[in-house]
């Protein structure tokens, strides 16, 4: 598969928003931040035009709440991840609810990802909830102000993801892996300058 590929689009911080105040109110019950992350949110950085978001937990318990709080919407669970990454749970936001739209609500862990889920026009958001002040969450925080801040960095991401998204992919995960290398690298790189701006998350 072609995966979508657009230029930066100021559109996609409405879309962000849209998204969160749904998601703050559909998680009252929990202590929660909800942040615009992935390079939709970098100015000037193209990509697909799926929103990345990541909601932070005050109490890791609180992880496995949140696929009942989402129930009913239009969101998908990929329990099947969580094997692979425990301190995670994964959601994809569509256009409209899974029922609808002949799809599962939840993927189990013994579950095929149905083939119509790899089209990416059907979906609005990925969503990764993680424990707030983890290093996975600051991964994500300070790689996305990195970029924001180091223009040759946020080039050379631009050039490798323009080159990538010419090829053939089995599906978003296959892409994501082809990125691993400069991702690691620099995401590193990131956190180091990030707690030495910040000292800590912002």
């Amino acid at each position: 598969m072609i995966l979508p590929f657009e230029p930066y689009n100021p559109i996609w911080k409405a879309n962000f928003d849209s998204i969160q105040n749904e998601l703050l109110a559909l998680l009252k019950p929990i202590r929660s931040r909800v942040d615009h992350i992935g390079s939709t949110a970098v100015e000037g950085l193209s990509a697909k035009p799926i929103i990345d978001i990541l909601i932070g937990l005050e109490e890791e318990n609180d992880l496995d709440r949140i696929p009942f709080l989402l129930q009913g919407k239009c969101y998908i669970y990929y329990e099947k991840y969580n094997e692979d990454m425990p301190y995670r749970r994964f959601f994809v936001a569509l256009i409209d609810r899974p029922e609808v739209l002949g799809l599962p609500e939840h993927i189990a862990p013994d579950d095929e990802i149905p083939v119509r889920l790899h089209d990416h026009s059907l979906r609005i958001a990925h969503i990764h909830s993680i424990p707030l002040q983890s290093e996975h969450w600051l991964r994500h925080i300070a790689f996305r102000d990195y970029l924001r801040v180091h223009e040759e960095v946020r080039d050379q991401y631009q050039a490798i993801k323009e080159k990538l998204v010419l090829q053939q992919w089995k599906d978003g995960n296959d892409y994501n892996d082809a990125k691993d290398e400069f991702l690691k690298e620099h995401e590193a790189k990131a956190v180091e300058w990030y707690k030495k701006v910040y000292g800590t998350i912002k």
